[in-house]
């Protein structure tokens, strides 16, 4: 029971409302102490489990600099190119960035989703292009535009994914195929379920692209419907 003694000095130091990083390597450095290692095999412990999972670290270290973009007018910015041009409609910005979504998915370029990519650019310029078309933009837009922007990224990385033949879905499928006993050639086989995987992200391509455009064309008739309400 000695050995759990990193749960309870984490229980506690979160009741005293410590420093968390603190509390968590103190808690660490008991239980190391705790379980036989010397204070270089903990530290080689802590460095280990650091490298491991380093991207997660990335992770958090652009989140600062987005907000830091965001805060220099990045938003607005995206928001006021994209409203510059002429005809531009949401439909079509969430249309044209599914598309590259899957390319991109399908070269193993990771966009890194909604924080780093989707909120910061997609949703002003989807939201610049409404603004741009329509004098008024109502909540139920921008909630709209919201969980359009969210869904074109969705389908993007989800189907295309597996474009890419070194992908680890694609070495999950192969594996899972081997340990059936379904015989999969190791050079072939990639390339044959990345293949299979191109008629499925063509799909939810033309699928999102006539959601897109339908959602588009709902607003397009509640603006048309406000309108011609204020004019009588």
């Amino acid at each position: 029971m000695l050995s759990l003694i990193g749960i309870f000095i984490i229980i506690i130091g979160f009741i005293l409302k410590i420093d968390t990083l603190a509390i968590v390597v103190i808690a660490g450095i008991a239980t190391g102490f705790v379980g036989g290692l010397d204070f270089n095999e903990i530290l080689t412990k802590l460095g280990e489990a650091f490298v491991a999972n380093r991207y997660m670290t990335l992770f958090i270290i652009t989140l600062p600099v987005i907000g830091l973009m965001e805060r220099y007018g990045l938003k607005e910015r995206a928001a006021w190119l994209i409203g510059r041009l002429k005809n531009a409609k949401a439909d079509g910005v969430l249309s044209i960035y599914l598309a590259f979504r899957l390319v991109m998915a399908a070269l193993s370029i990771r966009m890194s989703g909604h924080v780093q990519f989707g909120r910061p650019l997609v949703l002003p310029m989807a939201e610049g292009a409404t603004r741009s078309k329509y004098k008024e933009v109502t909540e139920n837009d921008l909630e709209s535009i919201k969980g359009l922007t969210a869904a074109a990224e969705n389908y993007g990385n989800f189907f295309g994914q597996n474009l890419f033949i070194g992908a680890s879905g694609v070495m999950l499928i192969v594996g899972t195929l081997t340990e059936l006993g379904i015989p999969v050639d190791e050079k072939q086989g990639p390339t044959t379920i990345a293949l299979y995987t191109l008629p499925i992200a063509l799909l939810a391509l033309i699928i999102g692209i006539i959601q897109f455009r339908l959602n588009e064309k709902r607003r397009q008739r509640m603006h048309e419907a406000l309108e011609s309400k204020g004019g009588k």
